[in-house]
């Protein structure tokens, strides 16, 4: 069970803020810092950036200050017996780095969202907002050796999967990211496990599948609006990911769960 205590996003304040409370609470207190600031870990006042993510455990002294002209945070306070919170391999009390901030922020205000309007189902939404937003913790607090281009990285994927008819190459995306072709090979390799283009025509034939299922769109239209010149390429692609052409997948609808 989750009890949401208090939450709020983009809480922001002056640079003379500081938050301490000796004894800690008596519930558990998550925050995500916006702003670089001064946390007291093992004794020692530390300065930590901004987009980083520290979780106390109730009854664990809490210290934390801003180090410049303002301070801002996303901060939560709640009550669980839940064991994806109490048992979670994290640091309780001392900050790391989140790598993927701007998702973590939104999960902030959904989480507000939900105990402000208190809606019928709010216990369970809220429940699984916080297990997602503990994955996301888990996947930055283990995640090594994170390229410097991370963010880059990541916004370059959604935008693959949100446009793939646009003219997508390896060396008009290495320019976008003001690198060498084979340095984006290598790294796009080394954070997503797949390349780019390979991530290219997942994407391409994923939106094919849609078409071929959910619209009357000709087989040589779907192959221009999936970013296609050449149908044979298109279908010899197509093939190779589903096993069926595409006219044998539009006559089994049922494939689209199955193979995407």
């Amino acid at each position: 069970m989750i009890q949401i205590d208090y939450a709020e996003y983009d809480a922001s304040h002056s640079e003379d803020f500081v938050f301490d409370i000796p004894n800690g609470h008596d519930c558990w207190l998550l925050l995500l810092t916006q702003t670089p600031a001064i946390f007291l870990v093992d004794g020692e006042c530390r300065k930590y950036p901004p987009n980083c993510a520290i979780l106390y455990r109730p009854g664990q002294r809490i210290y934390y200050r801003a180090c410049e002209e303002s301070y801002a945070n996303d901060w939560i306070r709640f009550y669980t017996d839940e064991s994806y919170v109490t048992t979670v391999p994290l640091p309780c009390g001392v900050p790391f780095v989140i790598h993927d901030p701007s998702y973590c922020h939104n999960i902030y205000r959904l989480l507000v969202t939900e105990h402000i309007l208190n809606n019928n189902f709010k216990d369970i939404s809220v429940d699984h907002l916080l297990r997602i937003l503990f994955n996301k913790l888990l996947e930055s607090y283990n995640y090594k050796a994170v390229s410097p281009l991370f963010l880059d990285l990541n916004q370059l994927k959604l935008d693959i999967y949100h446009n793939p008819n646009k003219e997508w190459t390896v060396s008009k995306m290495a320019e976008r990211l003001n690198i060498s072709i084979g340095y984006l090979e290598d790294i796009y390799k080394n954070t997503f496990g797949v390349s780019c283009m390979n991530d290219v025509i997942n994407s391409r034939i994923n939106l094919a599948k849609k078409y071929l299922v959910y619209h009357n769109y000709t087989i040589a239209e779907i192959v221009t609006l999936c970013g296609y010149s050449n149908m044979e390429h298109f279908f010899r692609q197509f093939k190779k990911i589903t096993g069926l052409t595409p006219n044998q997948f539009r006559k089994s609808p049922y494939q689209l769960g199955k193979k995407s």
